[in-house]
């Protein structure tokens, strides 16, 4: 049997937030942007609360981190950011379609759902959940997790179109309609040239586990 990458998360202090309206379709545009980014498949459940499987365990760090950028550049103000818990969980599993995701279960659903129980206990937003734990994965996800939750909504802006697009910084700039330094300056403030090279480490490992 393969093996498959599942996300379970919910949104941090979402009983705070107000326009749920908005919550639930910016949730439901980090879904519909996972489905292009990896082929995942999944849904949005309880309103704050999320569910992806993917059917390749190399892209499920870059997911997790995408959906969190998705959610961040959403976040109404600086006073009020957006983000969630996020449990990858890795195992042996048959992806599921659309049609089957409710009924979806499994080792690396199991995994993934125990998982966001222990980020909650430890007030992490972010964990991978392996079939043999690997410590220095552990601690590098501890680092990443906490550049993430530092993040503003431009910068989480340019970290959703560098994963999406590959765009240079001229041309992020142009899209964006802002200069060449102003997007530098939110790539330097996201730590991006760090979170590529932990993309490109996890990436690798979780390949391996395939």
């Amino acid at each position: 049997m393969p093996m498959i990458a599942v996300l379970s998360g919910d949104v941090v202090a979402s009983r705070d937030i107000e326009d749920k309206r908005a919550l639930r379709r910016a949730i439901d545009n980090g879904i519909a942007c996972l489905t292009d980014f990896a082929g995942a498949t999944g849904m949005r459940y309880r309103g704050d609360a999320f569910q992806l499987a993917l059917p390749r365990t190399r892209d499920a760090m870059a997911a997790a981190i995408l959906m969190r950028a998705c959610l961040i550049e959403h976040s109404p103000s600086r006073r009020q950011m957006w983000d969630a818990r996020i449990a990858i969980g890795i195992g042996e599993g048959t992806f599921p379609s659309s049609m089957d995701f409710v009924d979806a279960d499994g080792e690396p659903f199991v995994r993934s759902g125990q998982g966001l129980d222990q980020l909650d206990d430890a007030q992490q937003r972010l964990g991978l959940f392996l079939p043999s734990p690997r410590e220095e994965l552990d601690l590098l996800v501890r680092f990443a997790d906490d550049i993430i939750s530092h993040w503003s909504h431009n910068a989480a802006e340019v970290v959703r179109l560098s994963l999406t697009t590959k765009l240079s910084q001229s041309a992020l700039a142009r899209r964006l309609e802002r200069s060449q330094p102003t997007i530098n300056r939110r790539l330097g403030a996201a730590r991006w040239s760090l979170i590529e090279d932990f993309l490109a480490l996890t990436r690798q490992r979780l390949e391996t586990l395939a």
